[in-house]
């Protein structure tokens, strides 16, 4: 049995219980975040490992973009380097897990990189193992790497919590939520068993439907955790079996439940991690009401610079913030008067503006509110005769695109500027600029900070007009932090000439 090999490398995780937000329900997070390599895969890898005939196999070999790749290191360490380990690594996998790789492997490890993808990675590690009589360790389709990861439910169990009324598993070959899931129904034969899968990652969903295995055409990579573009060929048959249903999430729902960890318990998951409970969340006003609810943070090994898109994405993954393009006359003020109004309504969370037009101007507002308060918003703007059009998600939004015309700008000024990121502060200042001045340009961003930052481009009719600018940012009565001019170099890279 899996239970007597697996922990020679590492300890039962625990299962924590937190109420939902609306308190419909309570969840119970399987912490796999907090086993030895931050993730499940130690355990199918040793239990597979484990069953190894030195006498039979000179190594072992595996392909993975990370976390499996650790398990087999670990393995391999664990085992004095009895079946040395040469692993296959897509080329753009990050150097963060390569290191980690290769720390916990020591001697016993080699690392091949290859490939852009995973299936490249894979095609190597079949070939290698074949001319050079090495056992392939699998990341999902094995049997006994399936029981390893089964050992993640013998613990829940084991720790009296349960039963449970369902749990929501994130699916990517299939290892670990069908060895969840099958010994889970096994034991509580009513437990409703939910297979989550990423909306351009869903390979089991698709094998399900066509009775067979099948290849994806694209796979996202966000969630690299579960990016696999087929089913395995042992691991179908379990899923089949023993899930009940199967929901997919996008990428933004996974960072709304990343956000959702981070704000109850404090717990910063892989994206991977927290697809199960994306699902529920995503999901739960069209499922049956639970009591208990069981979920597995599968893993928290993330790139550190991931974060920023997580944090951005979040906000959109829970219907809270969204990105609307006003359509303004372009004439000195018009900007100021928008922004007075919409603020004292919402939360502005991003400003992106570059005067493009001599009449018409387009400013897009980042808001974040939510869904029924943003609906009531944008009625009671419709009646004031506002023009605007919902851009959230548009790929020059999600960029960061701000358009501009040089050739409309007389004697433009550069500006950055530091306020305290409270109601008001930054609007005394636009409010008194406005009147010796015209914007041209806007790009501010909330970054969760106490103090904001901005840059902001103004234009002046006349050098007596700047000349009256640059004494007004000179004061002390200003209710801002601090204004940075620009110098003739910086502004010449902003304007592009």
């Amino acid at each position: 049995m899996a239970r007597g090999s697996v922990y020679e490398v590492g300890s039962p995780t625990p299962l924590e219980s937190m109420p939902a937000d609306d308190g419909s329900a309570t969840l119970y997070l399987k912490r796999e975040d907090l086993s030895p390599m931050h993730a499940y895969k130690w355990r199918g890898a040793y239990h597979r490992m484990s069953k190894l005939d030195p006498t039979q196999t000179k190594g072992v070999v595996a392909a993975s973009a990370g976390n499996h790749a650790q398990g087999v290191a670990i393995a391999a360490a664990k085992m004095g380097g009895q079946f040395p380990a040469r692993i296959f690594m897509p080329l753009n996998t990050p150097e963060m897990k390569q290191r980690a790789v290769q720390k916990l492997g020591g001697d016993s490890v080699t690392i091949e990189l290859v490939g852009d993808r995973y299936d490249d990675a894979v095609a190597e590690a079949k070939a290698y193992a074949q001319a050079h009589d090495y056992e392939l360790i699998h990341a999902f389709d094995d049997v006994a790497v399936m029981g390893g990861q089964g050992t993640i439910a013998d613990e829940v169990i084991m720790s009296g919590q349960g039963p449970f009324d369902a749990v929501f598993l994130q699916i990517g070959g299939g290892g670990m939520a069908g060895g969840v899931a099958a010994w889970l129904k096994y034991y509580w034969p009513e437990i409703m068993v939910y297979g989550v899968e990423g909306v351009e990652q869903a390979s089991m969903q698709a094998a399900v439907e066509t009775g067979s295995p099948t290849t994806l055409d694209r796979v996202d990579l966000f969630c690299d955790g579960t990016a696999v573009a087929t089913a395995g060929e042992h691991t179908y048959p379990v899923c089949r079996e023993v899930i009940d249903h199967y929901l997919t999430v996008t990428n933004e729902e996974v960072c709304a439940a990343m956000q959702y960890l981070w704000e109850h318990q404090r717990v910063i998951p892989e994206p991977a991690g927290a697809m199960g409970l994306a699902g529920w969340l995503a999901h739960r006003e069209d499922l049956p009401e639970y009591e208990k609810i069981l979920f597995v943070v599968c893993g928290a090994n993330m790139d550190f610079a991931q974060l920023q898109r997580v944090v951005r994405a979040a906000r959109i993954g829970s219907a809270q913030r969204r990105y609307l393009r006003f359509e303004i006359e372009e004439r000195p003020g018009t900007l100021f008067q928008l922004l007075s109004e919409l603020r004292t309504k919402a939360n502005i969370v991003e400003f992106q503006y570059g005067k493009t037009h001599a009449q018409r101007a387009w400013p897009v507002i980042g808001f974040d509110s939510r869904a029924e308060s943003f609906s009531e918003l944008a009625t009671v703007w419709q009646e004031r005769g506002l023009q605007f059009q919902d851009v959230t998600g548009e790929p020059d939004i999600e960029f960061r695109a701000i358009s501009y015309d040089s050739a409309l700008m007389n004697d433009p000024l550069f500006l950055q500027v530091e306020f305290s990121e409270r109601a008001g502060a930054l609007a005394g200042f636009l409010e008194s600029a406005k009147d010796l001045s015209e914007f041209v340009y806007f790009n501010y961003q909330f970054s969760g900070e106490r103090v904001g930052r901005a840059l902001i481009g103004f234009d002046f009719v006349d050098a007596e007009a700047k000349q009256k600018f640059l004494q007004f940012i000179e004061s002390d009565d200003l209710t801002i932090r601090s204004i940075k001019q620009l110098n003739l170099e910086q502004q010449r890279r902003v304007l592009g000439g």
